[in-house]
């Protein structure tokens, strides 16, 4: 008889520890056997407002890999609505599976999850989720952002984060180089999704010298050959000489690995948690003199874009004119990063801890 293989299952008091270790409110495991959905939504931190994040859907080893994702993601959502100036918490959720999973019932059934919780967590898409999705979770709960646009709502935020992040590459090479042209900039973006797609086009009208790489290699090329840049292979990339690295897909792609390979001045991408342990990574990447433009700060504009729509007065040209002001929030930071002597990353969050601070003062969590 052949074993069985067993998924890793964290124990429970291993779920608390990273709890209280990244501090979070609480962590909701939400199943229903009829639709296969499994999710689970972290809420991070509420002293600036209920929660709000996107709900990424992805195939996980196992789940503890899935916890660990919602957590990290979460606690970034806090520190990216504070250092942006929102007036809302950090939330995120994942579902685990495959995309082909999603169907109508599967949908309302997690909107109706959302809307048990009484509003702590509004949703968004994220990874593998798009605003046709939100429609569907819309018929269970008001607790949801992404609606088309022609629907009142505020449609694709990637366009906004491909902006905002770009305006971030931008104000990075002000600081490295004295002047933010990217014109003739050998630059790496890695991840040929929605928002990797358009911020290809903003760099491409710069002039930059553009390299794409995915593990979907027929997205990679359909951006590389529309933005005048070129494919190149993912298992090479952290090897190949470049001005400007750009993580545009999943996170930990910082790491002890390949940290010491990359030949770039520059890291800023609008991944999240491109960093596979924050201090360390973070002050890895100071030491070999490569310039960081941390990534909650500088992938802000999508989440800028459905906070336009949770307030209920969408307006694109409030969500890019609030997304320029991240060019302007990372050369502050920057500066910071100097003038303290630590890696632009722990500037950015001491930056953002200390607003969540000040208003702690003020008001007690939902």
């Amino acid at each position: 008889m052949e074993a069985t293989k067993t998924e890793e299952k964290p124990k429970i008091n291993e779920i608390y520890t990273q709890i209280e270790e990244m501090e979070h409110e609480q962590l909701v495991i939400c199943y229903d056997k009829p639709t296969g959905l499994k999710a689970i939504i972290a809420i991070h931190n509420t002293v600036l407002g209920p929660s709000l994040g996107g709900t990424r859907m992805w195939h996980y080893t196992n789940e503890a890999d899935a916890i660990k994702d919602v957590l990290r993601l979460s606690r970034g959502m806090t520190f990216k609505a504070s250092i942006s100036g929102l007036n809302i918490g950090g939330g995120k959720a994942v579902l685990i599976g495959k995309p082909s999973l999603k169907s109508e019932a599967y949908l309302r059934r997690f909107g109706r999850f959302i809307e048990s919780l009484g509003g702590r967590y509004t949703t968004a898409e994220d990874m593998n989720t798009h605003t046709a999705d939100m429609e569907y979770i819309a018929m269970e709960t008001r607790h949801v952002t992404g609606l088309p646009e022609n629907k009142g709502g505020g449609g694709d935020p990637s366009p906004v984060t491909a902006y905002g992040t770009y305006l971030g590459i931008k104000a990075a090479a002000k600081r490295a180089y004295g002047n933010d042209s990217l014109e003739g900039k050998k630059i790496l973006i890695q991840g040929a999704g929605q928002v990797g797609k358009h911020l290809a086009k903003h760099l491409s009208k710069e002039n930059a010298v553009l390299m794409v790489t995915d593990i979907d290699s027929e997205k990679a090329a359909k951006v590389a050959a529309a933005n005048k840049g070129k494919v190149v292979k993912a298992d090479t990339i952290h090897e190949i000489p470049m001005d400007i690295y750009a993580p545009c897909a999943m996170g930990g792609q910082l790491n002890d690995t390949s940290i010491p390979l990359l030949s770039c001045d520059i890291v800023a991408g609008a991944a999240n948690n491109q960093l596979e342990d924050e201090q360390k990574h973070g002050q890895m990447l100071l030491d070999h003199g490569i310039l960081y433009a941390p990534d909650f700060l500088i992938n802000a504009g999508g989440l800028m874009n459905v906070y336009q729509e949770y307030q209920g007065n969408y307006s694109k040209t409030l969500a890019l004119e609030k997304a320029e002001k991240i060019y302007g929030t990372s050369l502050e930071v920057f500066n910071l990063a100097s003038s303290r002597g630590i890696s632009p990353h722990e500037a950015a969050l001491q930056k953002a801890v200390k607003r969540i601070q000040d208003i702690g003062q003020l008001k007690m969590s939902w």
